[in-house]
Order: C-alpha cells, then structure tokens, then sequence
C-alpha cells in the first residue's frame, strides 16, 4: 500500500515538472503594437520584439480576429493589412499577432496580443458599386441618393504608395452616381483599381465589381428561324460566351447559351421578348449585366378559320335539309301525283267486252277540244269566183 502511494506521488511531481518546463519554453509575446494609416485603402500595423526573450531565430504571425483567413507568418515587424469597407464592414476592427519560434509550421508559440485599429472617419458602404469597362475606359458607379461626393482612387495593392488620383470626370442622378476614368490611367490593371468616396456622412473605400456592357442584340429573321447576334466590346484577346433568354406568347422564359451566335424557331403569331448577357472565355473572369428587354415581333389572334367552318357548315346543312323537307311535303302531289292502277283498267275492259268501257277511278279523261262548223259551196268554172 506504501509503495503504492509513494509511486502516485512521484508520478503527479513529474507531471507537475513537465507542465512548468513547457510552460516555461513558451516565448513571450511581442510588445509594444501600434497602428497607422497610410491612405484611406491601407494600413500599418507594427510591433517591438518580446521581452526576455533570447531565442534570435522568431517568427511572427498575424491575422484579422473573428475572421477565418488564414494567418500570415514573417520575420518582420509590421505588416501592412488592406483597410477596405466592403472587407472591415465597421468602423473599428482587432488583428492579432503572437511570437512563434522557429520556422512558421511550429507549435512553439507566444500566447495573442490584440490591437484594434480604428476608422479615421465613419464608414459608409455603399450599394451595387461596379465598374463598366470599354476600350477606352471605365465608368465606375453606385446606387445614390442624389448626394454630393468626392472621388478618388489608386491602383491596389501597390508596394510603393502612391498619391491618390481625384475624379475629373463625376456625374450624378437620382439613380447612380460615378466617374469615367481614362484608360490610359491603368495600362493593363484594370482590374485592380480601388476607389474611395467621400460624402457627408462619411467616407467608403471599396474594390468594385467589374463588368462590360451588354452585347447589342441582332436579330435576323431566316425562313422559319431567327438568327440571333451579339456584339461585343473589344476588351483584350477574351472569347464570349453568349446568353439569351427569351419568352414568347407569356410562355415561361428559356435560356440558352453559345459561344457565336443562336437560332431558334420562329412563329410568327407570337411576340418575343429577349434579354442578353456575355461572359468571357480564357481570360479575366469578365461578366455583364442583363440587357434592356428587346421585342421582335407580335401577337397575333389565332387563325379560327376551321372552327368557323366546323360550326357554320353543319348549321347551313341542317337548314337546307329541313327546307327541303317542308317544301317536298307541302308540293308532294305535283313532285309525287297519284297514278291510276293499270291493271283496274284491264279489268273494266273484260268485264264490259267492249272499248267503250267506262272510266273507273280517277281515269284521266281528256277535255274535248273546240270544233267550228265549215260551210261548203259549188262554184262554177266560169263564175267571178
């Protein structure tokens, strides 16, 4: 029994040493964070070495709190972090960055020190913000209230900041508001420019969306087909993918896609209603919106010829058929007259064994015709007569 709890006691001791030892070879934290802005798009966030600490060969890692992007490891003091709305999504937000010896896939690590950075101005996001592109520039652009704004923008991420570019070119409506920036602004990085804007209620940093106009759509009528184009923006060495979809006669929409141009079957009694879109091929992820709805065609009543005659043909045969009827029966003695029996006449004439029989029935007896009387009279060769 002694030896028993003599060999329980050493082992907890041992525990307890193991436990302290490894505490003991985790390293400090780093010391000492700060932040500061660079512009509007971007931030530096820095800190000092851990204290006591004595191993050269440390790591630090970094990353945004709350959020599962992974972490980023350098050797380095500070770490410039992107600061845009649309990623932040408030006013303030909190990285975390803890001490890791060794190389980066170590388990030797430094317990997390958080420092929170805070908006220089309030954050407002803004809606649906795109930028159309064309072959000689961009119109970059978000749903607005009609408000005055500042714009300005840069290429990002850019290793050496450069100053912010402000808009010359603005416009504003009850719908949208933007800019059209120049092409010759960007060279081939269109696709990497971010934008800040500036209102009364605050200020809003955002990568926007990026799209291309919507094809024109052709449309040619062949035989029984309809042939149906797209054209295109000239943006680069990209192949489009072309989409429409269509209803005809309030039928359900159907959606069909190639690469060139479609044909569908044509009937010409039905209105057709088609909306657009593209989408690049073997290129940049490029896309455009729906385009406004284009009508060919139109709806035209059903041919009701047959029906007409099936329902029409049958009452005029009837009629003519119960007319027919009504004067056969109303002239049926002079269509149809009584014949008298031949054979009642034969029977008189060997009865009476004469021809002067009498007429039994109703004989047809001839009406006598009228006769004038004639005077003869004897002239003589030698009379003035």
């Amino acid at each position: 029994m002694t030896s028993t709890w003599e060999l329980y006691a050493f082992l907890t001791f041992t525990t307890m040493m193991m436990v302290h030892h490894c505490k003991a070879d985790f390293p400090p934290p780093p010391t000492g964070l700060t932040f500061k802005w660079l512009d509007p798009f971007a931030v530096n966030v820095s800190w000092q070495d851990p204290s006591g600490l004595q191993d050269s060969n440390v790591m630090y890692k970094i990353r945004r709190k709350g959020v599962e992007h992974p972490f980023k490891c350098r050797s380095d003091k500070y770490l410039k972090v992107s600061s845009l709305t649309e990623q932040t999504g408030s006013d303030h937000w909190t990285y975390q960055v803890w001490t890791v010896v060794g190389n980066c896939d170590s388990t030797n690590e430094s317990n997390k020190v958080d420092i929170t950075i805070n908006s220089p101005k309030n954050q407002v996001k803004l809606k649906d913000t795109k930028c159309i592109i064309y072959s000689e520039g961009m119109n970059c652009s978000w749903n607005s209230a009609h408000q005055p704004f500042n714009l300005s923008y840069r290429i990002c991420p850019e290793e050496t900041l450069k100053p912010l570019r402000a808009c010359d070119r603005p416009y504003s409506s009850a719908e949208r508001s933007g800019c059209y920036l120049k092409d010759d602004e960007f060279k081939e990085r269109k696709l990497d420019v971010c934008i800040l804007v500036k209102t009364e209620a605050g200020w809003s940093t955002f990568k926007p969306r990026f799209v291309v106009p919507p094809p024109k759509l052709i449309i040619k009528e062949e035989k029984d087909d309809l042939r149906l184009e797209g054209e295109h923006q000239s943006i680069g060495r990209c192949e489009w993918n072309f989409t429409v979809c269509y209803t005809r006669c309030n039928k359900p929409e159907v959606c069909i896609s190639n690469v060139g141009h479609l044909e569908i079957r044509y009937d010409k009694d039905c209105l057709y209603e088609f909306r657009s879109r593209t989408e690049s091929l073997y290129c940049f992820k490029l896309t455009s919106d729906f385009s406004d709805v284009v009508k060919y065609g139109s709806n035209k009543p059903p041919d009701q010829t047959l029906m007409v005659v099936a329902i029409v043909v049958p009452i005029i045969l009837s009629v003519c058929i119960i007319l027919s009827c009504y004067c056969f029966r109303k002239h049926s003695s002079i269509l149809c007259p009584i014949i008298p029996d031949p054979s009642a006449i034969f029977k008189e004439m060997m009865i009476n064994g004469n021809k002067d029989h009498k007429t039994t029935g109703n004989l047809y007896t001839p009406v006598p015709e009228p006769i004038e009387s004639c005077k003869v009279t004897v002239v003589a060769e030698n009379s003035d007569l």
